[in-house]
């Protein structure tokens, strides 16, 4: 109807569809379209103001709402409204063109020669990257994808459709395919920077912070005030370690925007690693000023584990959780804190109402599956077993400077890990990505396959590529590490890898982190982590990881007698020295009594632990699951089963 310009049956039929699903982004865009062509302006901004409730980053919404501002001959509002849309998608020649006239109309002749440019440039590209550019831009990821792969395979290497199909892996975390796409396109079009600029971002999501670092240096050289540049440099500084130059370039960033929560949160963020508490509660309080539905703030504060919400904090963020115009991300942090606000006051019951839901409406943005895990579990137990180990003895790298601690989140890894830090020969850095990269390697691009390559692909290695992944390993930790004898890799995950570990670096310790299954596993439930962990969003899931956790650490118990040293967090806190000692004789290290008075030790933390590290050892934490119990039938059920000697 709406091509054929029969507006009014156009809008009759949109506002019953409206009446039926009063969010729908496309219904409500036509709506305000048909609104505005029938002269009803007005209405249509009024439209327009729903939608962006809804759908805040929908760039033909403020396109429309800039034909709108024309319609009512306000120049400076429809710039506004087509600048933000061009913003959020470049890829809009219609927008581009109203702003090189609108630029003219009132004497800008600079903006509406870029804005010319801009025009020029999308002329110049074929309709299907165009097209394609535009949907990813407004979330439609999947349709963009095949466009533009279906395009590749008809034209070959096109710089501006490799980019795209980057950005669209980098959307969906396929990161290897993005990081090779870039790759290609810089040894194409070296001069690219915006390519370039993806391309840092792409490492910088991998982890390899040193080689992100290098490529944001060559751009800041050209651009030294770009914003984007800046901000992403003093990211990757933070995952470097490097916070107090990190908090600088923050702050410097800050003073040209004050308003900008995102600053304020990374800020905070470095200041509770560097344990600046009260410095980092205050940022997080003015990140949740600069944006009241800031569910991220207000989260960080809860999961500082000490903080204490106010009555009017705990009220505000019911309101805006309870608001069904609050973003889906927004919500569910609000969800989480307001669950720890209330476990706080003895609320349980409301309290798990909240943590409930959090994980409802995270786990509906998750694209987990639990097949992949147990699927793995059980090839690592058909490959790794005593014989495949026998027959490769003495492989691998001779160091033993790794100290892994494996297991579960929320085992006590980071209290293990403080502990032995506070060593005068031990430094801990950080969950290192090391093993999952070289396991990304070992899977090549079939990882999700019926029949991946790892872990059946470790029966083919020679002994030279078990000690070459050794040496990578230890070259990828360089830039976490400051030249201590021995340092802490914690990355929980990878009790999984505990053969290819052994495999590639057979001198080095590995600890397994232990903790009472329900205890472990409901304060899982009740953690919002800030990326990965994506099982811990539904009681179901948290069980069956588990039980697939127990499974496979008793598998490496039987086929590499004596490799791992398990340590039960509960015996830990009920005879410290005693354990500390046990912990430090299988590391080969003299005991230090600075290793008893772990609390004392400066040092970065950057888990959900990091607060709760910062104190002597206490015994508060053993059984809060039980406050509990009434909603946990369900955890008790699926957490059945046998006992592992």
């Amino acid at each position: 109807m709406m091509e054929r310009s029969e507006f009014e049956r156009a809008l009759s039929a949109a506002d019953a569809l409206r009446a039926q699903v009063p969010q729908n982004r496309d219904v409500l865009y036509m709506v305000a379209v048909c609104q505005r062509y029938l002269g009803r302006i007005a209405d249509a901004l009024a439209t327009l103001t729903a939608l962006e409730r809804f759908h805040p980053k929908f760039s033909r919404l403020y396109q429309e709402r800039g034909y709108c501002h024309i319609a009512r001959r306000d120049a400076q509002q429809a710039i506004e409204a087509f600048l933000r849309a061009v913003n959020i998608n470049p890829a809009l020649p219609a927008s581009w063109l109203s702003l090189q006239t609108l630029f003219r109309m009132t004497g800008q002749a600079a903006n509406a020669t870029n804005a010319a440019g801009h025009v020029a440039k999308l002329a110049e590209l074929p309709p299907e990257i165009v097209t394609a550019s535009g949907m990813f831009a407004d979330g439609e990821i999947l349709p963009a994808e095949k466009i533009t792969r279906d395009f590749l395979l008809k034209h070959g290497n096109h710089v501006e459709a490799m980019r795209l199909l980057a950005k669209i892996g980098l959307e969906l975390e396929v990161l290897d395919d993005a990081e090779l796409l870039l790759e290609n396109v810089l040894l194409i079009a070296p001069d690219y920077t915006a390519a370039r600029y993806d391309y840092a971002r792409v490492l910088l999501e991998r982890h390899k912070h040193r080689r992100a670092k290098q490529e944001l240096e060559k751009l800041l050289d050209e651009e030294p005030e770009n914003r984007a540049y800046r901000t992403t440099y003093a990211t990757v500084c933070a995952g470097l370690g490097e916070l107090q130059q990190a908090i600088s370039l923050y702050r410097k960033l800050l003073a040209e925007s004050p308003r900008s929560e995102d600053l304020h949160l990374s800020v905070a963020h470095a200041l509770k690693t560097l344990g600046l508490q009260q410095e980092a509660i205050q940022s997080y309080r003015t990140a949740a000023a600069c944006r009241p539905d800031y569910g991220d703030a207000y989260w960080s504060l809860a999961n500082l584990k000490t903080y204490r919400f106010t009555d009017e904090e705990i009220a505000r963020m019911r309101t805006v959780e309870a608001d069904n115009g609050t973003q889906l991300v927004d919500r569910y942090h609000f969800c989480f804190a307001l669950g720890k606000a209330l476990e706080d006051r003895q609320a349980y019951a409301k309290s798990f109402a909240y943590y409930e839901r959090g994980n409802a409406l995270k786990k509906s943005a998750s694209r987990y599956r639990p097949e992949f895990i147990e699927r793995n579990a059980r090839q690592q137990r058909a490959v790794c077993t005593p014989e495949f180990f026998a027959a490769r003895v003495g492989v691998g790298c001779p160091s033993d400077a790794p100290i892994f601690i494996v297991g579960l989140p929320r085992a006590g890894s980071t209290l293990l890990e403080q502990i032995l830090a506070s060593h005068s020969r031990v430094e801990g850095t950080l969950e290192l990505p090391e093993i999952p990269r070289i396991v990304a390697e070992l899977h090549g691009r079939d990882g999700d396959t019926a029949d991946p390559r790892y872990p059946g692909i470790l029966a083919a290695m020679t002994h030279e590529d078990f000690r070459r992944l050794g040496e990578t390993y230890l070259l990828g930790t360089l830039p976490y590490r400051t030249g201590s004898p021995y340092f802490v890799d914690k990355m929980p995950n990878n009790f999984r890898h505990v053969g290819l570990m052994h495999l590639i670096l057979p001198n080095a310790r590995i600890i397994d982190a232990r903790r009472e299954p329900m205890a472990c596993c409901f304060s899982n439930f009740k953690q919002l982590f800030a990326s990965g962990q994506e099982f811990t969003y539904s009681i179901d899931d948290i069980a069956r990881y588990y039980r697939r956790y127990v499974e496979l650490m008793a598998h490496w118990d039987t086929v590499l007698p004596g490799k791992v040293l398990r340590v039960q967090h509960e015996d830990l806190i009920e005879d410290f020295e005693g354990n500390v000692r046990r912990l430090l004789a299988f590391c080969s290290l003299e005991f230090e009594a600075s290793c008893l008075e772990f609390y004392k030790t400066d040092r970065s933390i950057r888990t959900a632990s990091s607060e709760q590290v910062r104190q002597p050892i206490n015994r508060g934490g053993l059984d809060q699951w039980r406050h509990f119990e009434p909603w946990l039938d369900a955890l008790k059920r699926g957490l059945a089963i046998d006992p592992v000697v």
